[in-house]
């Protein structure tokens, strides 16, 4: 299933692996590595931030995606499952609406 992993990145260790030149490279190799649909770098709450479309076959897959972050960067990641319109469509919201509402 499609997730959306946002990752908000600490000012250290991020600010020492600009100054020494080797972020870009971290950064290349987890996206060489993870393999993200899209992939978008933005500020959240602040801090640097990055925000990263995958496909997730299991929930034993979220440490391939999450690991690389914690351990380059001592990043946060979260994982939202995503729904595209047709998705949305399955979802039976007429009848759950009939159910509960």
């Amino acid at each position: 299933m499609k997730m959306l992993l946002t990752v908000d990145f600490p000012i250290e260790p991020f600010n020492s692996l600009v100054r020494n030149g080797k972020v870009g490279e971290m950064i290349g190799k987890i996206l060489e590595t993870i393999k993200p649909e899209a992939s978008y770098f933005t500020e959240q709450d602040g801090k640097r931030g990055g925000m990263f479309v995958v496909e997730v076959k299991s929930s034993s897959d979220i440490p391939f995606f999450a690991e690389p972050f914690f351990l380059y960067f001592q990043a946060n990641c979260k994982f939202r499952i995503l729904m595209s319109p047709e998705d949305l469509q399955m979802a039976g919201l007429e009848q759950l609406g009939k159910q509960w509402g």
